[in-house]
């Protein structure tokens, strides 16, 4: 990055969460489980917050360095779009084009104890410095994985083959790129 560079996106906190890890424990846990209770909030929400602190800090400490490698870059922190519906309902259980083994419960629990904060966090840490949050999460709603329309695939795109872990298909990344695009275009404008 050189010091005259005008703007940064950065799509950050879904890896230093664990997010992958994550899924894969809710994956086990709910296995067998016919789709009832919370194995995976049971098992892990203790530890939850100390992950979203660790985001912080490392959104924190990536933020303030662009600022001093691009120190007049207007700095665009992306967030995630909405992966699980308000409804859950919607997910149907050992579906693995959905969520596979995650039962309802644990879905509404990653959806309401961990992406939605994911969100809050790489937002507040953005507003700290004057950085613009660039937000999927109301676009997309009505797009989840469990939706008809979803713009985020499931575990898989299609059974055996077509490995997707909860990424965003081709209408997500659409929507991406034109909230995206739309940010960089009012950022530049107020300059």
């Amino acid at each position: 990055m050189q010091p005259g560079t005008d703007v940064v996106t950065v799509g950050v906190g879904g890896n230093t969460l664990g997010f992958a890890e994550i899924l894969f424990t809710c994956l086990q846990l709910g296995s067998g489980s016919g789709g009832v209770g919370t194995p995976c909030r049971d098992d892990l929400a203790d530890n939850i917050p100390s992950r979203l602190n660790q985001v912080n800090a490392d959104c924190d400490a990536m933020l303030a360095r662009l600022h001093e490698r691009a120190p007049h870059a207007k700095i665009l922190a992306v967030g995630y779009p909405t992966v699980i519906p308000k409804n859950t309902s919607k997910c149907r259980y050992d579906d693995y084009e959905q969520f596979g083994s995650i039962t309802q419960g644990d879905l509404d629990w990653l959806r309401q104890d961990v992406m939605e904060p994911l969100n809050a966090v790489i937002e507040k840490s953005a507003a700290k410095r004057g950085d613009t949050f660039v937000n999927l999460y109301h676009s997309s709603s009505g797009h989840s994985v469990c939706d008809a329309g979803k713009w985020v695939e499931g575990i898989f795109t299609r059974l055996p083959d077509q490995v997707a872990f909860v990424h965003p298909n081709a209408r997500g990344h659409q929507n991406a790129a034109d909230h995206v695009a739309s940010a960089i275009l009012n950022s530049i404008s107020v300059s």
